[in-house]
């Protein structure tokens, strides 16, 4: 059996599902279009440069919904999928997962954003295993806006992954083959580990490492 991780922000969506989120919120009337989306942006340019202090930013995301019941989070949930996620899902990369699929690979999608916005369009690429980054619940199961444990971001993805393929008995020396597909040089870390690394509609950054290092480029949108 191989291993194949994805990234999910520009790699097998054609969007930051973060950045997304948080323009759906204003379009709903449920953030303010200037300062909320100023300051969204802003988050969004600082993870883009590799500045992003993600903690920061996790208790922005969340700031929005985590009052809101539970119902309501999921119809939430379910409208921005309907009206963002579904119609961006293209067919090359669904079949990309499937090819891996039927190869018999374990996967998992592998991502910086956050679990609530994630765990919905992992379902939706039929993926199980879903390494995002994890969401403080107080008693009463309500978010709080704080991370738990280590989040899935830059090394922290490394660190994710080895405790996942731990619960399951595995590490990542047993596998001949480790595909991971991503578009971002924050994930450079996971990359460098990955026997099959693959620059996936990467930024110019990312892409001008992974020409230098002789990877393999793919680009699943125009």
């Amino acid at each position: 059996m191989n291993l194949c991780l994805f990234d999910l922000d520009h790699t097998l969506l054609p969007l930051d599902s973060d950045h997304e989120f948080g323009e759906f919120l204003i379009r709903k009337g449920l953030a303010d279009a200037v300062q909320y989306r100023q300051t969204n942006d802003g988050f969004y340019q600082q993870y883009c440069d590799g500045t992003l202090v993600l903690a920061d930013y996790i208790r922005f995301t969340t700031s929005v919904w985590r009052q809101m019941s539970h119902a309501q989070q999921v119809a939430l949930q379910q409208d921005f999928m309907q009206e963002v996620i579904y119609p961006a899902m293209a067919p090359q990369a669904v079949e990309l997962v499937e090819r891996h699929r039927a190869d018999g690979d374990l996967m998992a999608i592998v991502t910086a954003t956050n679990e609530f916005v994630t765990r919905p369009i992992a379902d939706a690429f039929n993926v199980g295993d879903l390494l995002a980054v994890r969401l403080v619940r107080d008693s009463a199961g309500r978010v709080t806006g704080e991370i738990d444990g280590v989040p899935s971001f830059r090394e922290g993805k490394i660190t994710r992954v080895e405790q996942w393929l731990a619960e399951k008995g595995h590490q990542l020396g047993d596998f001949d083959r480790v595909s991971f597909y991503s578009d971002s040089p924050n994930d450079l870390p996971l990359l460098e580990r990955a026997t099959d690394p693959v620059a996936t509609n990467p930024s110019p950054a990312l892409e001008t490492v992974a020409r230098e290092r002789g990877w393999r480029v793919l680009r699943l949108f125009p």
